[in-house]
């Protein structure tokens, strides 16, 4: 019958654990095209990549079969039988009837004891040789592949180092052992490099997250770029607007000088160019886009149109009529009214007032003039 599995694991259900790590790792396994000894010289070379080992476990891969029919001819299909040997199995009456198989079909040389538990040959409750394998081989004569064999190996590699133990007799290649380890721990060593450096990526990954989602403060002050002017109303009350992604963040700037905190601004704004608005009265509205940092200075400018525009109309009383051509002096700045006896004017933002002083050659009714007015103010003349 045509061999279908690379070898058939024996063991006692106890040891189910055991078998089904060592199914994985050798059915993982992936054997190389050049197969050479510790000295370098080839021993075997594959045309092409070798197949992975089939690995026959009857609790996980016996279906729909009696136990007896169903071991009788997977046996019959393996090529090595390997037993989990611990005190569980030397006491099995299963285990014995498939070693037994083996060696009544002139297989002995290929088992292959795997030593999970207990002591070969110690004939008392620690035994783990079944006396089915201690009767078909001499005193001592068989040595197995210990897991928990002591050596230079880290401990984590000892039991990868009894796989590829395994891996060298099921290939029929003892020599092999050390070729195969060699390459098995490089295996290893890399993968845990890879996974050491997988966790340190998602490591990074959520402190660069952490980093650019951490929450800071913008503090916020007012820089004024126009001319300041004692004499006009401060800046008080302005609102500032921060738009973010999905946030709006806003706040009132009480004025020049004073500070107002934006709290709990996501990290990964900073730096950004961002969405500001500034609104306050008297002062022009600035809707821009800012490089956001901690330390926010926003440039404002006064609007000059407010208090240093001038618009009224000389009004001579008696007449009932506008006085056309009439000279005028406003806070110091001497005009004349138009031929519709309207006065306009525009102060310069540093000799702004809120009030100005009037004077004419003519007698005025009022002598001073509040800002901001409408074009409707008019100033009386006798």
């Amino acid at each position: 019958m045509e061999k279908k599995f690379t070898a058939f694991i024996s063991y006692n259900s106890r040891d189910d654990k055991w078998a089904k790590w060592l199914q994985k790792r050798l059915e993982n396994y992936s054997l190389p095209t050049v197969i050479a000894n510790d000295k370098g010289q080839v021993l075997k070379s594959y045309d092409k990549k070798p197949e992975k080992f089939k690995i026959f476990r009857y609790i996980s891969d016996l279906v729909a079969k009696t136990l007896t029919e169903g071991l009788s001819e997977e046996l019959e299909r393996s090529q090595h039988l390997i037993v989990i040997c611990s005190p569980n199995s030397a006491k099995s009456k299963w285990c014995g009837k498939e070693m037994q198989y083996f060696i009544d079909h002139g297989m002995k040389d290929r088992i292959i004891p795997f030593i999970v538990a207990g002591t070969p040959y110690s004939n008392d409750e620690n035994e783990c040789f079944n006396p089915v394998l201690k009767a078909a081989f001499g005193e001592g004569e068989l040595l197995g592949v210990n897991v928990h064999d002591e050596g230079d190996d880290l401990k984590i590699f000892r039991k990868r180092k009894a796989v590829a133990k395994v891996v060298s007799l099921l290939i029929g290649l003892p020599d092999a052992y050390g070729f195969i380890w060699n390459r098995y721990q490089h295996r290893l060593y890399s993968l845990w490099i890879f996974r050491i450096l997988a966790v340190l990526a998602v490591i990074a990954a959520i402190a660069v997250t952490w980093w650019m989602n951490r929450d800071f403060d913008c503090h916020v002050q007012a820089k004024e770029l126009t001319v300041q002017n004692a004499n006009l109303p401060p800046m008080k009350d302005a609102v500032v607007t921060l738009q973010l992604d999905n946030e709006t963040k806003a706040d009132t700037l009480r004025g020049l000088g004073e500070t107002l905190t934006l709290p709990n601004i996501p990290h990964r704004y900073l730096g950004q160019k961002v969405h500001l608005k500034f609104e306050a009265a008297n002062y022009l509205p600035l809707d821009t886009v800012v490089e956001l940092s901690k330390e926010q200075t926003i440039g404002v400018k006064r609007d000059e149109k407010v208090f240093g525009t001038i618009n009224f109309m000389l009004w001579n009383e008696v007449r009932e009529a506008p006085v056309p051509n009439a000279e005028i002096t406003v806070g110091g700045q001497k005009t004349r009214s138009d031929s519709k006896g309207m006065v306009r004017l525009s102060i310069p933002l540093d000799k702004q007032r809120t009030i100005y002083d009037l004077s004419s050659p003519l007698n005025l009714l009022d002598t001073q003039i509040a800002v901001p007015h409408t074009e409707s103010t008019i100033i009386g003349v006798e």
